[in-house]
């Protein structure tokens, strides 16, 4: 799974990066080093200038890039609790097309979700903590050339019925990760990992008019070598700790023996 990633791009440099022609965002977000579920996080969506979230998209309207703030954690349109978004921050892409909670946002409301790189927790055999549970350590996985991590992901707009027709906060929109069996070298660490969307495969990715047979050939693994991943300290484990400290390589001397064999 994804459940922990990283986000520090400005919103002018995200607009550059992905051709963004208009920018929903109300506030910029401050640099998040430990996204965790329920955030609001940046995501590239495409709809047509005129849709808003209650009206129907004209089929004869060219959709255009937006940048918006999404929350993560996908709340489907039917649900009646939006806390189910809590578990919904992956979708697998093995599902995503015919699970109900994803499969009307996999047809019509798929997005980018820009990241610095994302966390994951491998077990360290025979070594345990205070309470005898085996202890984990945390890497952060990133793009080997320092660029963004495009993960591919799903929108959905969700209207909650207690708020008034004119309240500007009666819609709420949320997002989840796609994820897939993670690649040989990734493997040792999780066995899944974020799927990601090639710059070539952006555009049709996000419009909302590419057939739905289609969709899952744009979302490949990461290319072998094409992701790096290295331990960091076990302070990303506590959601109230964030900073560039975070995703700074564990200094050698602290590194358990073990994860030589992973590195």
């Amino acid at each position: 799974m994804c459940g922990r990633y990283a986000s520090t791009r400005r919103p002018d440099d995200l607009v550059e990066e992905f051709d963004v022609v208009e920018t929903v965002v109300q506030q910029a977000l401050e640099p998040d080093y430990n996204v965790a579920p329920t955030k609001d996080v940046y995501a590239v969506v495409s709809r047509t200038p005129s849709a808003s979230a209650d009206e129907p998209r004209d089929p004869d309207a060219e959709p255009h890039r937006q940048l918006r703030v999404l929350r993560w954690g996908l709340v489907p349109s039917w649900a009646k609790d939006p806390s189910i978004g809590s578990r919904m921050i992956n979708a697998r892409m093995e599902t995503v097309a015919d699970k109900p909670a994803f499969r009307r946002a996999f047809a019509s409301r798929r997005c980018i979700l820009p990241a610095d790189g994302y966390y994951e927790w491998y077990e360290l055999e025979g070594d345990t903590g205070a309470r005898g549970k085996p202890r984990k350590q945390p890497f952060f996985i990133r793009p080997a050339d320092g660029g963004t991590l495009a993960m591919a992901g799903l929108y959905e707009i969700w209207r909650d019925p207690a708020r008034d027709e004119d309240d500007p906060e009666r819609f709420r929109w949320t997002c989840t990760v796609i994820t897939t069996d993670a690649a040989d070298d990734l493997g040792r660490i999780h066995d899944r990992m974020p799927l990601m969307v090639e710059p070539e495969r952006w555009g049709d990715w996000l419009d909302p008019r590419t057939a739905k047979d289609d969709l899952l050939d744009l979302l490949v693994p990461a290319a072998p070598g094409r992701l790096e991943a290295y331990p960091v300290s076990a302070a990303v484990g506590n959601v109230r700790n964030n900073g560039p400290e975070l995703v700074e390589p564990l200094p050698l001397e602290d590194r358990p023996d073990e994860q030589a064999t992973l590195l």
